[in-house]
């Protein structure tokens, strides 16, 4: 990610991040209101230092079921204190006793009944606590960024995260490819990583030509908040005013199958960027059966507020839409490392 380049200029401070789980807080914004009937359990979890899929593993056993009667909206990451909604299928089941659930990892803060499964994206988006310590950099600079961010958003990069831990899912993904075998939740992760990968590369083009946040001729744009697309179409004032009303975004290529909706300069660019020394990646993504679709280039952290909690303590809250990180956000302020003694 710091190879990237960054839209509102050089970083303008250094800190660290996560010392501890309270440090980095993430809370889902539902995508719905519960029905209060029906076969399965919803539970409103607080973890600490617990990632999903863990959490997942022990409320099945706890609930007596096996792990494909859990269901959850998304991801939530380890290293950190998040929260977010569980379901479990127990049809005619009244659950087990919660305070056996319960520990200073795991809370179960609201139980209530629902008729479906809690699918994958079932979330109106994240809502973000992040404390950031040992900060170094002008404060006036970066009030300035932070005031920058609130009014004109970030590149909509995917995060490190989606590119494993030692940053080599493309590599594998190119191996996979060319016929390694894989796990299927492996390949699933692999896919992903290839399709960020060529995303990051049109939307780091566009931000060093200036134009991420601005149109180009051919353009399809997305509805903000929605994953509706639409365009190409002229470029009247019309979209210039949605535009900078953060009505509608420009959007990058995830690959697959068929030919892109783009036209014109717009895709001129994405062609060059996207040539020949991506092909296997390219080729690979339409073998997998992945269709064209289009992701927005443009993210607004949504209410961004931030408190200087100490001379070297800066705590940011903002809210994100699904599929965004906040460490993309974090990236276009500066270098936030994490804590070389961060919990096991």
């Amino acid at each position: 990610m710091n190879e990237l380049p960054q839209a509102l200029g050089p970083s303008v401070l250094t800190a660290t991040l996560r010392t501890r789980p309270e440090d980095f807080i993430v809370e889902e914004i539902a995508g719905f209101e519960a029905s209060g009937v029906g076969e399965h359990l919803l539970l409103d979890i607080e973890k600490r230092g617990m990632n999903t899929a863990f959490a997942a593993r022990r409320i099945a056993e706890w609930a007596g079921v096996k792990e494909m009667a859990i269901g959850y909206a998304g991801l939530k990451d380890r290293h950190a204190v998040t929260r977010q909604r569980i379901s479990v299928h127990l049809p005619g089941r009244e659950a087990p006793d919660i305070a056996t659930l319960q520990d200073d990892s795991l809370r179960v803060l609201a139980v209530t009944r629902h008729s479906r499964k809690l699918p994958r994206g079932a979330l109106a988006g994240n809502r973000f606590v992040l404390t950031l310590r040992e900060v170094t950099g002008d404060r006036d600079a970066v009030d300035a960024r932070l005031a920058a961010i609130a009014a004109r958003g970030v590149p909509n990069y995917f995060g490190e995260q989606r590119f494993g831990r030692a940053g080599d899912n493309v590599q594998q993904a190119i191996a996979m490819f060319a016929g390694r075998r894989v796990r299927r939740e492996e390949r699933s992760l692999l896919l992903s990583a290839a399709r960020s990968e060529l995303f990051n590369r049109v939307l780091a083009e566009r931000v060093r030509r200036d134009c991420w946040d601005a149109p180009l001729e051919g353009e399809v744009w997305m509805l903000d908040g929605r994953r509706s697309i639409f365009g190409p179409e002229p470029l009247t004032e019309a979209l210039r005013e949605r535009l900078a009303a953060f009505d509608i975004h420009p959007t990058g290529p995830l690959w697959g199958r068929g030919e892109p909706r783009t036209t014109g300069e717009c895709r001129q660019l994405e062609d060059t960027v996207l040539g020949d020394d991506v092909l296997a990646l390219r080729r690979g993504l339409e073998a997998a059966g992945l269709e064209q679709e289009r992701r927005a280039l443009r993210l607004r952290p949504g209410a961004l507020a931030w408190a200087w909690l100490d001379a070297d303590v800066l705590q940011l809250t903002f809210e994100l839409p699904p599929g965004a990180y906040a460490t993309t956000v974090l990236d276009a302020i500066g270098d936030t490392r994490a804590s070389a003694s961060r919990y096991a």
